[in-house]
């Protein structure tokens, strides 16, 4: 099993023309991530493009149309390896019509790649992805100052996107804010030390990537488990077996710990807890197990095992932040479907109490709907409590969606203020 502390997801953020694909494909290419064939097969196309050298934006920009138009539109997902870590790369597109797909492709991510074109510095899309990007907490973001090449690789150049950036910054919640000077197109301080920029002492970007510290980005203290499915597998040696099944959401159990059944309240203790192939003494997030429990108490799909010295509030009145994903706009005291974790009950939009103007980050307050990639702070009514944590605590007891029933399509994803 991967250690947690190998696996880093990290989505990429920045305008149109910043060198997002450019940037991954150069990751790509200099981390030999990539195939021969696909290297001749993108030559190739470099060639009918008629450019010098190996377009590597390419690389990423999968869909045919996004290749014909030179955008990204959907949220493409890369894998690489290097010795010391698995990565996972959502790329998003940096238009502001496809605000929801960033927030879909960031929304599991460690951390953040923000592109900023040294020539214009920070600009309103730049605020707009950090602004997500601390909306939804991602724990580390990286600012890539990117096409340094076009300003003779000046330290000066540097500093001043390091300061307009800081400045915007200091409004967000963001923890870890560190900064590269880079150019993408020639390889300099990505996954190569750049001998043109003797000024900046960092590591280039994979080195700060591999040794980025994770582990403690997850939640350790709140033990959750929402139940998936009770197993019953009535076969020889496990007659009387009753077992839960689901995937730890964050914390960590043991055998023989005190718990709480919630929404219920009843308690138990923990008896065994079984991974696909042994029996453990502990486990913790992100592993999916099957627990037992001493006693006999009547649990299925949507409850939510705890410790009983410490858990969620149950509550049918949530405030969230939406990010609405839906071409139809939100219809004033509709009926959701709401999902969270693996609990789905009836919801209704109770009041919309502002939406934020995400290039400005002004609040605009007596708004009736939400359109298409707005995000505003709402008030949901559930049927039935849920038990949510704040998502700055948890980001997955703390993350909800709405599904439209008629359409079955999702029409918004939110977090739990």
């Amino acid at each position: 099993m991967l250690d947690n502390n190998q696996l880093l997801r990290f989505t990429t953020a920045g305008s149109v023309d910043d060198g997002k694909s450019t940037l991954i494909g150069r990751l790509l290419y200099d981390s030999k991530s990539i195939f021969e064939d696909q290297i001749e097969s993108i030559e190739k196309t470099s060639k009918q493009k008629g450019h010098e050298g190996v377009d590597l934006a390419l690389f990423t920009d999968g869909l045919r149309d996004e290749r014909e138009q030179g955008i990204t539109i959907d949220v493409a997902y890369r894998y690489f390896t290097t010795p010391k870590r698995k990565f996972i790369i959502a790329d998003t597109p940096g238009h502001i019509q496809y605000t929801r797909n960033m927030v879909t492709g960031a929304s599991t991510a460690n951390a953040a790649l923000i592109l900023v074109d040294a020539r214009h510095g920070v600009i309103e899309q730049t605020r707009r992805h950090a602004f997500i990007a601390s909306l939804l907490q991602i724990p580390h973001i990286i600012v890539c100052v990117n096409k340094m090449d076009l300003v003779d690789f000046s330290e000066e150049a540097y500093n001043k996107v390091l300061g307009q950036f800081e400045e915007f910054s200091s409004k967000l919640l963001v923890k870890d804010v560190r900064f590269i000077p880079m150019s993408a197109l020639l390889g300099d301080n990505v996954v190569n030390r750049s001998e043109n920029m003797s000024w900046y002492q960092g590591a280039p970007l994979l080195h700060t990537l591999e040794t980025m510290h994770i582990s403690s980005d997850v939640n350790k203290v709140d033990a959750r488990f929402p139940v998936q499915t009770v197993l019953r597998p009535q076969r020889e040696g496990f007659i009387d077996y009753r077992g839960y099944a689901g995937r730890i959401s964050s914390g960590v159990l043991r055998k023989g710990d005190e718990v709480t059944i919630m929404p219920s309240g009843f308690t138990s203790k923990i008896k065994t807890i079984d991974s696909f192939d042994k029996e453990l003494d502990e486990a913790f997030a992100p592993m999916s197990v099957s627990i037992t429990l001493e006693d006999d108490i009547d649990i299925s799909r949507g409850d939510m095992i705890v410790r009983s010295n410490n858990k969620p509030e149950p509550s049918q009145n949530i405030e969230v932040m939406l990010c609405w994903l839906n071409n139809a706009p939100s219809k004033p005291r509709a009926k959701y479907s709401i999902f969270h974790t693996s609990n789905q009950q009836k919801a209704m939009i109770k009041e919309l109490v502002y939406k934020i103007d995400i290039n400005t980050l002004q609040r605009k307050e007596d708004e009736a709907e939400l359109k298409m990639n707005e995000i505003a702070k709402v008030k949901i009514r559930t049927t039935k409590p849920l038990m949510i944590d704040s998502y700055r605590e948890n980001r997955t007891t703390g993350s909800i969606i709405l599904v439209d029933d008629a359409t079955n399509e999702t029409v918004a994803a939110g977090m739990v203020v």
